[in-house]
């Protein structure tokens, strides 16, 4: 872990969403992802998730934030479904750690794939057991299901969540067969967008974000457990959504133009360095 000095704090950022506190995010010189300082301890963390705002576990249309992020997904939905769709394999069995409300794994099960889901919250899952017949589990049943038994594993926007980071990725690459492919999708602290907004980055979402990643750091924690990452693919709809919400934070009003404005160039720019606003990651195996 990093050590907590002021030398090594990369910036610090408020909770908009739910607290109001302030967190420190220091640098880990050893994988490069950031870390958010102090970490909620486990029994405390769920406290900062109980927000009508967190998108993720509900399925609200209340307002234009909801409604763009639901419209958004939709599309999301039909890429990433051609993203799983893309690997070789004849059994489909996938896992989708951190589900939410299951509509990914509903979109894979209409599709012929065998599915999975684990999902902590417990709102959350009981809406995407009404998705899925009843396939998703809560975190503490994850260590049943069985090793070597899914060929593709998804975590969208779900790593920068787990509090004990390296155990699950350790259990994940066991639950992995032999030729099995990880998707990780997580945001980049890297992008023009963090840059331009800094502490008022909406992607920070600290301290629900707990880890904060760019490219090098994702290749340098996953080569722990052997796994390599094979390409990567931009989320070119994050920029604008994360730049909407950044708008809010930092005038108190969602600013649509400016947001729209921001967005389109931090995508711009990222075609020339790949510092997309988030990314996804495709990790395999690494031959001996």
């Amino acid at each position: 872990m990093a050590s907590q000095n002021n030398q090594n704090v990369f910036i610090e950022v408020k909770d908009h969403s739910v607290s109001g506190e302030v967190f420190k995010l220091i640098e880990n010189k050893t994988y490069g992802y950031l870390e958010t300082i102090p970490k909620p301890t486990l029994d405390k963390l769920p406290e900062y998730y109980k927000t009508e705002d967190y998108i993720s576990h509900t399925d609200s249309k209340r307002n234009l934030l909801e409604n763009v992020y639901h419209a958004v997904r939709e599309i999301a939905l039909k890429r990433k479904l051609k993203l799983i769709d893309s690997f070789q394999t004849n059994d489909k069995y996938v896992l989708d750690y951190g589900c939410g409300t299951g509509d990914f794994l509903k979109t894979a099960l209409n599709n012929g794939w065998h599915v999975s889901g684990i999902e902590p919250n417990e709102e959350a899952r009981l809406i995407a057991n009404q998705k899925t017949k009843n396939a998703v589990l809560d975190l503490s049943q994850i260590k049943t299901l069985k090793t070597q038994s899914f060929d593709v594993i998804t975590l969208w926007h779900v790593l920068e969540h787990i509090p004990n980071l390296e155990e699950q990725i350790t259990l994940l690459k066991t639950l992995l067969k032999p030729n099995g492919v990880l998707i990780i999708a997580v945001p980049n602290y890297n992008s023009y967008d963090a840059k331009h907004y800094k502490q008022f980055w909406a992607a920070f979402d600290v301290p629900r974000h707990l880890w904060h990643f760019n490219q090098t750091s994702i290749s340098n924690l996953f080569k722990t457990v052997n796994l390599n990452v094979q390409f990567t693919k931009p989320m070119l709809f994050d920029s604008y959504y994360v730049s909407l919400l950044s708008e809010k934070y930092k005038s108190g009003r969602m600013n649509i133009f400016k947001a729209f404005w921001i967005g389109c160039v931090s995508n711009f720019k990222a075609r020339s360095s790949g510092q997309y606003s988030s990314l996804i990651y495709t990790l395999k195996t690494a031959k001996k």
